[in-house]
Formats: structure tokens, C-alpha cells, sequence
């Protein structure tokens, strides 16, 4: 992936729907969220996100912003 599309963000909701034993169809229902864009989330390809919708899904998942969306460095090079 080219370096402009990208913002160093990483999405860990595969990590968490495992931990809490949930799966992406379950979240959806829950969120009101399409499965097709919470597994654009999920694998790392949004690009954009709604404050809505990520208030749902941390609430849905009792989680705060920052266990879902992490921040990564670039890789030395």
C-alpha cells in the first residue's frame, strides 16, 4: 500500500470480537452497521470512519477508542 493511503492506523476489532467471542454478524446487529463495511474496518481498508459509528461499536464491545484503533510507526527504512 502506498505510503499516501495510509495513515499509520490499524483497526484491532478481529482482535476484540475474539476476545469477547462475538462475530462480525452479531456486531452488526447490534450497531447497525453493514457486515460488508465493518469488514472494511476490520481488515485494515477504511478509510474514514463516522463518530457514530465508532461510539457504537466501542459501546457494543465495551471498549474505549484507543483498544480498537491503534496508532503504528512507520517502519524504519
Amino acid at each position: 500500500m502506498p505510503a499516501e493511503d495510509t495513515a499509520g492506523i490499524h483497526c484491532r476489532l478481529d482482535q476484540l470480537l475474539e476476545q469477547r467471542g462475538m462475530t462480525l454478524t452479531e456486531l452488526s446487529r447490534q450497531v447497525g452497521v453493514s457486515v460488508v463495511n465493518l469488514s472494511v474496518l476490520k481488515n485494515d481498508r477504511a478509510r474514514a470512519i463516522r463518530f457514530s459509528t465508532l461510539s457504537a461499536v466501542c459501546l457494543a464491545l465495551d471498549c474505549e477508542v484507543g483498544d480498537l484503533l491503534t496508532v503504528e510507526s512507520p517502519a524504519a527504512g
